[in-house]
This record gives structure tokens, C-alpha cells and sequence, in this order.
């Protein structure tokens, strides 16, 4: 049987389909060089790119000394268990699965109870899986040996390291420092990253305020992950860098002594030296541990840290505005002395009480001081004389000294939540309550009552004024920074906010009035007398609250030694008897204490 022949038609179909293989081979290979030979390292680039996590490592945050070296404020490793989740993948069994069983495991192996659940891993997966799953923080040096002893061969586990805060003293200067809490993984302008190792930011005090300071430059790590999602291997790491540390003013010495002091009493005490305005101390009562917010305070403790009618959160130092009461006599005393509307000889008689018209501003003590001078009105404390004498200079005289003593504004301290006080006057009491100002207004403030309001640190600068003859220093809590490469620190200068030109004849008159108040048999302050250091000071004791409630702000102001002071100081108790009774006898226990060179235990504060 003789074969078909090709017909031409069929000849050329055959051709034609040859040549468009042949178009389409060449079409491919030329496809396959472009894709490996010509963009072969772009497509390699994108391809890494996809399989590559950055990871942002925390800077290393900066300690925080007092005046003397002590460490406040420190960085202390935090030893973790870690499970490292790539390696717990099975076939037909789900990592989540196993994770969770091994954490059961562990718990079991080390006696510990677990610190996360089937929920925290699922979580962990979805959202954080290249990193480590951090199963325990905090293990202490009996839980480290278990894990030595019984649990450190478990395939996908091992010890992780965190850096955490601490502060070494507890609770003392708590309100100063603040605390710090986890921070909002914000961009800042500088490259994304897929996933944030959890950074401690100033959350209130010094550590809020100064956290650009504080906190370092951040590092980096770059992982490679699989299809799955899983960590690969690492690629590369940039150390992360250590913040500046920062040096005090403060005298953890005195601030131990301060705080033992104040004990539970709700109150405040500020201590400064008035020769450069340097806080040595600053506390305030009821306080707080900032160890308890690292890494992070419980909803339980943070309820009951808000919910507390203390107020432990409250700095009251810089927060707390109180009337100051007779404490701002000598004020009074120094603005008519300086305004030339009063002598130091000038004499008014005290009855036990100020007749207005028909109001009746009572003196402290009933039976009345008799005749009395400026000096004796001091160290006795009359009210019938401080009346007269603001009646006499007038509300605009002792508004002035006021203002330029920085009282009724901010300081500027480098804490938050700082309050200015107030210092009312005509226009506000226009202002505010559409109502002009009267005789009886003048006569509450010249005794430190009324709308008058003061912070304790506002008062011991003032103090520190009276103490070195009219210079208002500005409060220096930070004396200087340290760079981490740096083995000295570069220092602040102290600064003066206001030269008072005080004459020196005024100025003698109120500090001699002053030193009657602690040194004299009857003056007011008389209990917080200590041998072989002369002192001066004032009392004060102001109402507050409704009418007839007999709650008391407790004050004293006192500066020591009287002839080359070096320390001033204002305390103030939110209930007290009196000045002179209640917080007299806390400021001798306190300069007792810091002259006889007392150093509290570490418990005390």
C-alpha cells in the first residue's frame, strides 16, 4: 500500500506552524534572559526584600545620680524565658498547639506559674512572629537555677534578655524621678521596621521631662523569614546606643531624712540652698514605688494608686497649692519696709482682734499682744499688726513684692504638672467675679489667707531670698549632663531670676524677727529649735474647706545657720494643729538630722 502524499497545503500549514514554535521558542528564551541575566539582581533584591523583617532594638536609657554619685535612677538586666517558635514547627501539628503545651511544661518543670496564655501566643503569632515569644520576665536566682537544673536541653527554649529600669532606693523621690512605661513605637522620620522590641519612655517626673535626654539612639536587626513567616536566620545587627546620664542636685541624704520626717503625714517639704538655688530635697507624702510601673503597673495597683483619697500620685511639692498662712508675713513686713509706708519702729496695739467696720478679723491669740513692733510681730505672729500694716501699704505694694518674689507663676522647675499658685489682686477680682476689691480682701492676704495660694517650692525659694539677702534664685534640679562617651559631666550655672535690692537696714529687720520666731523663749516656732545652729523661720496655719470644719494647712519656713545660711527649707502638712505645733517639731527632727550627719536605712522614706 502505497503512502498518502503531502499535498502543498498541508506542506504549508506544517511549515507555518513550525516557524511560530520557532517565534515563540525564541520569544521565551529571550523572556528567561531577561528575567535571569538582564534584571536577574533586581528580581533577587525584591525577592530578599520580601523575606526581610526589620526588627528596632531600644537605646540604651541614661541613669540618673544624685549630687553625690549615688545612683536614683538605673538600668538592671531582666532575665526572661524566650520560645523560639520556628523551632517548634511539626508536620500535621499546629505551632500553636505545641507552644502552648510547652509552656504547660515549663510551668510544671520550674514551679512557676504562667505568664501567658493560648491567647498571648495566638497574638504573638499573628503579629510579632520572627521575634522570640517571651514566655516569663523577672526570674529571680532560684528560678534561674531550676531552669539550669531541669529545663535548659528543651529543644526552642532559652534565657532572653531584657533591660529594665530600677530604681534602687523604692519609694524614695519617687515624685521626683516619675516612672517610666512602654513607649509608642512612633516612626520619627527614621525607616520603618516591621516589629519593635518594646523601649521604656519617661512617662512623668525628671524621667518624662527629660526622656529626650534620657533615652539612646535605637538599634537595629535584620531577620530573614521563610514563606510561612517564621524566622530564617539573622542577617545583621546595629547595637543600639546609651542616652545621657543625668546629675542632681539632690542630696539623697537629706531626702531620706525629709521623708522619714514626713512619714504618712499627707504634706510636703522642699529643701534648696539659698546661696545657688540648688534643690537638695523634694518630697511629697503619701508616695509611690516607680518599680512597680517596670515594665508595666497592673490595672489592679494603678486602680488603687488613682482611687486612693491620699492623692499618691500627687506631687504635691510643685502640684500642691496651699494658703500659706502667717508664712506670709514676712513678705508683708519686707513690701511696706521697702514701699517706705512703715518703719521697723512703728507700733500698732493688739487687742485680740482687727475691727473693719463691722467685721471682726480675730488674732490668733485671743487675749492680744498689747503694744507691738515689727520684729515682735514677727516672732509673735499678730495678725491685728499685719493688718494694719497691709491696710497701710495697700494691695498693689504686696502684689508687687509677691510677683517679683515668683510667686503666682511658674517656676520652671524641670518637673510636670507644676501649678503657679495665685496671687489675687483688683483686676482679678474684677475679672473674675465682676465685684471691686475691699478693706476685708487686703486684711485676709496680709495674713496669707483668702484666695492667696503658694506651692511649698515657691516658698522655700522665697525663704532662700530672705536667707541671702534678696537674691531669688532659679530652682537647679539638674546640675549637669554626661554623654556616654564622656567621663565628666558638663555642669549648669546657677541663675538668678530676680536681684530684689532689698536695703540691707529692711532685710536685717524681718531675718532678726525671724530668728526670734525658732531662738526666742515665746516665738511660734520655738520647737523647732536644735542645739549649737541658730536658726530663723516662721510658722503658719491656714483654714481651708468649708466653714467650721477645723481642717488646718500646717507650715514652717526656716533657713540655717542663721549668719551663713546654707540651707532653707518649707514644709507643709495638709492637716495639722498649727504650725507651731505640729510642723515645727517635723523641721527639727529634719535639720536635727541633716547636722548631725544622720544617714536613714534604706527603708526609711
Amino acid at each position: 500500500m502505497s503512502g498518502r502524499h503531502i499535498s502543498d497545503r498541508e506542506a504549508l500549514s506544517i511549515r507555518l506552524l513550525w516557524a511560530g514554535m520557532m517565534v515563540l521558542f525564541i520569544l521565551l528564551a529571550t523572556m528567561l534572559w531577561r528575567i535571569q541575566m538582564a534584571h536577574g539582581d533586581q528580581y533577587q533584591k525584591n525577592l530578599e526584600k520580601q523575606s526581610i523583617r526589620r526588627i528596632r532594638l531600644p537605646g540604651i536609657r541614661g541613669r540618673i545620680f544624685d549630687r553625690h554619685g549615688e545612683r536614683m535612677a538605673d538600668n538592671h538586666p531582666n532575665y526572661c524565658i524566650a520560645i523560639y517558635l520556628e523551632e517548634l514547627r511539626q508536620p500535621r501539628k499546629s505551632t500553636i498547639d505545641t507552644a502552648t503545651e510547652l509552656v504547660q511544661r515549663l510551668s510544671e518543670l520550674l514551679a512557676i506559674e504562667p505568664q501567658v496564655d493560648r491567647e498571648d501566643i495566638q497574638s504573638h503569632f499573628r503579629r510579632r512572629l520572627p521575634l522570640p515569644l517571651v514566655a516569663w520576665r523577672g526570674l529571680d536566682e532560684t528560678i534561674m537555677a531550676r531552669w539550669a537544673e531541669r529545663a535548659s536541653d528543651i529543644p526552642g527554649v532559652d534565657i532572653y534578655l531584657e533591660t529594665g529600669r530600677e530604681y534602687p532606693h523604692g519609694k524614695c523621690a519617687g515624685h521626683l524621678l516619675g516612672y517610666v512605661g512602654r513607649a509608642d513605637p512612633a516612626q520619627d522620620g527614621e525607616e520603618p521596621y516591621h516589629y519593635y522590641v518594646p523601649e521604656m519612655e519617661g512617662k512623668s517626673g525628671l524621667e518624662k521631662h527629660l526622656d529626650p535626654i534620657l533615652r539612646g539612639a535605637s538599634g537595629g536587626r535584620l531577620v530573614r523569614v521563610d514563606v510561612s513567616g517564621f524566622r530564617y536566620n539573622d542577617l545583621g545587627t546595629r547595637k543600639p546606643a546609651a542616652g545621657q546620664d543625668i546629675l542632681l542636685a539632690i542630696d539623697l541624704r537629706i531626702q531620706k531624712i525629709v521623708e522619714q520626717a514626713l512619714g504618712a503625714l499627707p504634706g510636703a517639704a522642699v529643701v534648696v540652698n539659698p546661696r545657688n538655688g540648688d534643690v537638695l530635697a523634694m518630697a511629697s507624702s503619701p508616695g509611690f514605688d516607680p518599680n512597680a510601673f517596670v515594665p508595666s503597673i497592673s490595672r489592679n495597683q494603678w486602680n488603687a494608686l488613682i482611687e486612693d483619697p491620699g492623692k499618691p500620685l500627687m506631687n504635691r511639692a510643685v502640684a500642691g497649692a496651699y494658703a500659706p498662712g502667717s508664712t506670709f508675713k514676712p513678705l508683708v513686713a519686707i513690701a511696706a519696709l521697702e514701699s517706705g509706708d512703715a518703719t521697723p519702729e512703728v507700733k500698732y496695739t493688739c487687742p485680740g482682734y482687727f475691727q473693719l467696720g463691722s467685721a471682726r478679723f480675730n488674732c490668733w491669740y485671743h487675749p492680744g499682744h498689747g503694744l507691738i513692733d515689727m520684729q515682735d510681730a514677727l516672732m509673735h505672729s499678730c495678725n491685728v499688726y499685719f493688718n494694719y500694716l497691709g491696710l497701710k501699704c495697700g494691695p498693689e505694694v504686696i502684689c508687687h513684692m509677691a510677683d517679683a518674689l515668683g510667686l503666682g507663676r511658674k517656676t520652671g522647675i524641670e518637673i510636670d504638672f507644676e501649678r503657679p499658685g495665685l496671687v489675687p489682686n483688683p483686676d482679678w477680682k474684677r475679672r473674675l467675679f465682676n465685684d471691686g476689691w475691699r478693706d476685708g480682701d487686703t486684711c485676709n492676704m496680709s495674713i496669707g489667707q483668702g484666695a492667696l495660694t503658694v506651692t511649698p517650692l515657691q516658698m522655700a525659694l522665697f525663704t532662700a531670698a530672705i536667707a541671702n539677702g534678696g537674691y531669688l534664685y532659679k530652682p537647679r534640679l539638674v546640675l549637669g549632663t554626661r554623654a556616654p562617651d564622656e567621663d565628666e559631666f558638663v555642669l549648669r550655672r546657677a541663675e538668678i531670676a530676680n536681684d530684689l535690692h532689698w536695703r540691707p537696714s529692711n532685710i536685717k529687720v524681718v531675718r532678726d524677727g525671724m530668728r526670734d520666731v525658732v531662738m526666742a523663749a515665746r516665738g511660734t516656732g520655738r520647737k523647732a529649735a536644735i542645739p549649737h545652729v541658730a536658726m530663723a523661720g516662721k510658722t503658719g496655719t491656714a483654714e481651708y474647706g468649708k466653714k467650721g470644719s477645723g481642717k488646718k494647712y500646717g507650715w514652717m519656713i526656716v533657713f540655717a545657720p542663721f549668719d551663713d545660711p546654707e540651707y532653707a527649707m518649707a514644709v507643709v502638712l495638709d492637716e495639722s494643729m498649727s504650725g507651731g505645733t505640729t510642723v515645727a517639731p517635723l523641721v527639727q527632727q529634719i535639720m536635727r538630722d541633716i547636722y548631725d550627719g544622720v544617714v536613714p536605712g534604706e527603708g526609711a522614706g
